[in-house]
């Protein structure tokens, strides 16, 4: 179930990067439901979005600097 949950979260940021307000609200979401290891495959996956999507790089170093954050 849990890996359900990292897809829908993929297919749903795919679906709202054309705003990047939705995106990043969505990134947050994301944040709160799945477990530490999940957000690591996350963020690997947007680094690798963000090579086709420049304009999601944002929302990577958002999410990178709340990653390191926690492990503090």
């Amino acid at each position: 179930m849990a890996r359900a949950m990292l897809e829908y979260t993929k297919t749903v940021l795919e679906k709202v990067s054309f705003n990047m307000g939705l995106f990043k609200r969505e990134l947050k979401k994301a944040m709160n439901y799945l477990l530490p290891s999940e957000i690591d495959e996350l963020l690997i996956w947007l680094r690798d979005y963000s090579r086709e999507k420049p304009e999601v790089k944002p929302a990577v170093l958002y999410l990178e600097s709340k990653r390191n954050r926690s492990l503090s």
